[in-house]
């Protein structure tokens, strides 16, 4: 059997994790890191791992299994580190048992996030090791090594992903061991509150032996494999990390470059050796400067350049620029709009034909309300003609941003929107918060019963574990109940006429109060929601663009009319029945297709 596999960087992290005796693994989905969770779930129980309802509870149970003297895994997409920030920051002044290892993968370009950060920063504060690989052989060889790194020096070991190193697949060697499981004992734990109960007199010696462990991760930085220099032309020389690297290496192939893989602690004696054998040192790097800086500190001089580096993803197009700045060259020409691809229209993001969050969003706006939106698939309710949410900041922000502008005396009917799986996440704190200090915010949970956005992965409104086994089934109206909310109504995400009652009531209440407005992911249900497709009866449509006001994308032009407008049409693949807009036709024009024979 061979010992190579094609896999991306996430599968290789997974296969990485049972080959390195990992236990214990927890994560919140969040593109681009949700398939390494889904990955180690194939291992049928080895490592034990679960579906955290944040990113924070993630890191408290890789850090109790760390205690315990486990080997643990947690990841988590940029912004969820952010989320993951309180339990971190500390448990790296106490310092691990069994290694713990975290993939924090960031979104430069922000091809499925609300913001773009580089965690490099934030792993530097938090005097992690830092180890950023280049390809999927490297994803999988730096994070066997994490574990025995972690266990080794104290140290939490981060794997710095991208969405390009995350998505990107190629072949691994997973080496003489194979397909195999590796087998760790887990450490003996040893109470010891001296070093591990976090209270002052004890984090002042925590303190000391962070920097003591700093200098100590600095000598195997020095040493590590995972740097190395590729001579060649000396004129230039250029260090960088991460897939950077891969680009430099396309556009500058014939340039000396030091690569780096464990760039925190950086190699400072390394990277000064380096500089000393080139004419010049240029540090490219996908997002912040972080390298440079850090070059720049060891007192080595680093060529300054205009071409913007440090936003977007990067690609070779952005690399040629550099090049031509720096060597002088002919700037290379913008590439060409392809023949085939001129003339194709738009096709901007929309709600899937069915989705449950339509009628919700349909009837907000119909009702002139002002929507604190959240994360999640629903925050496509923003784009026409839904037009139907003011904000989206971060997950579970919305119920805390709609209390602030009550709070800021802010008049009219408002609503904060956010979806199950993200009132789970960080929203039920916030409408704590709102029950507790008397607020009037009406909150609407969209309940599809699944992570939507991400991949479908269950959450604890599911009744399914990562594993698919049969677990609990949070009923998010008896957590608000429980929370302190008096006004609790559930309603059919597709019955719009009670929508409409229900939100028109519960917005103009004057009190807290909370709408779960359910009904399933189309998707993830095999769009079983309606049993019919619908059809427009042309004699009957009188163009009037109601149904269109919907947004429903299986809703299309049909005949012109003399008037200029359209009839309209439902395309029967994509149509699933949910029955919304015959509620919306104001003339009985749209009926099921069993209606229309």
């Amino acid at each position: 059997m061979s010992n190579k596999l094609f896999l991306s960087g996430n599968e290789a992290i997974a296969r990485a994790a049972y080959a390195a005796g990992c236990h214990v693994a927890a994560a919140y989905p969040g593109t681009p890191s949700t398939e390494i969770l889904e990955n180690i779930a194939k291992f049928k129980g080895e490592i034990n791992c679960e579906w955290s309802v944040n990113e924070k509870v993630a890191m408290e149970i890789g850090i109790g299994a760390s205690l315990a003297g486990a080997r643990a895994l947690v990841c988590m997409k940029h912004v969820g580190l952010n989320v993951a920030m309180d339990p971190l920051m500390t448990y790296t002044f106490v310092g691990t048992n069994g290694g713990l290892v975290i993939v924090s993968a960031d979104d430069p370009g922000m091809h499925s996030s609300q913001n773009e950060q580089d965690n490099r920063t934030l792993e530097k504060f938090a005097h992690c090791v830092i180890l950023e690989p280049a390809d999927s052989q490297e994803a999988y060889d730096m994070a066997r090594a994490a574990w025995d790194l972690s266990e080794r020096t104290g140290a939490i070991c981060v794997l710095r992903m991208t969405t390009r190193t995350s998505h990107s697949a190629s072949l691994v060697d997973l080496g003489a061991q194979g397909l195999a499981r590796g087998h760790v004992e887990p450490k003996p734990y040893v109470k010891t509150p001296q070093r591990t109960v976090a209270v002052p007199a004890n984090a002042r010696g925590m303190r000391f032996a962070v920097e003591k462990r700093d200098a100590a991760l600095l000598a195997e930085s020095e040493q590590s494999p995972f740097n190395r220099v590729e001579a060649g032309r000396k004129e230039l020389g250029f260090i960088t990390s991460a897939v950077a690297y891969q680009h430099v290496k396309e556009v500058f192939p014939e340039y000396s470059i030091l690569k780096l893989g464990f760039t925190n602690p950086l190699p400072v004696q390394l990277v000064r050796t380096f500089a000393a054998s080139v004419d010049r040192v240029v540090v490219v790097e996908e997002l912040d400067p972080v390298l440079r800086d850090a070059v720049r500190l060891a007192g080595v001089e680093t060529v300054p350049f205009q071409t913007q580096l440090h936003m977007m993803e990067l690609n070779v197009g952005r690399l040629r620029a550099l090049r031509a700045e720096l060597l002088g060259e002919a700037a290379p020409a913008a590439p060409a709009t392809p023949p085939e691809a001129a003339d194709l229209p738009p096709r901007p993001p929309t709600l899937c034909a069915g989705c449950s969050h339509r009628g919700v969003f349909y009837t907000l706006s119909k009702l002139k309300t002002t929507v604190c939106g959240d994360i999640g698939c629903y925050t496509l309710g923003v784009a026409p003609p839904l037009s139907s949410m003011d904000t989206t900041i971060c997950m579970g922000a919305s119920i805390g941003n709609a209390f602030g502008m009550r709070k800021a005396g802010f008049k009219g009917r408002l609503a904060a929107v956010i979806g199950d799986s993200t009132f789970f996440h960080s929203g039920m704190t916030g409408l704590l918060d709102v029950v507790y200090n008397k607020g009037a915010v009406t909150v609407v949970v969209l309940d599809n019963r699944i992570t939507g956005m991400t991949g479908h992965q269950e959450n604890p409104g599911s009744g399914k574990t990562l594993l698919g086994e049969p677990t609990v089934q949070t009923d998010i109206a008896e957590v608000a109940r429980g929370l302190g909310v008096k006004r609790v109504t559930k309603v059919d995400a597709y019955d719009l006429k009670t929508l409409e009652r229900v939100l028109s009531e519960e917005l103009d209440c004057g009190e807290p109060s909370v709408v779960v407005a359910y009904g399933p992911c189309v998707i993830a249900a095999k769009k079983l929601v309606g049993a019919i497709p619908h059809a427009v009866d042309p004699a009957r449509c009188k163009a009037c663009g109601a149904c269109f006001r919907l947004g429903c994308p299986s809703i299309v032009r049909g005949e012109p009319t003399a008037n200029g407008r359209f009839l309209s049409r439902i395309e029967p693949a994509a149509c699933i029945g949910c029955g919304l807009c015959a509620q919306v036709c104001p003339f009985g024009a749209i009926g099921t297709t069993a209606s229309r024979t």
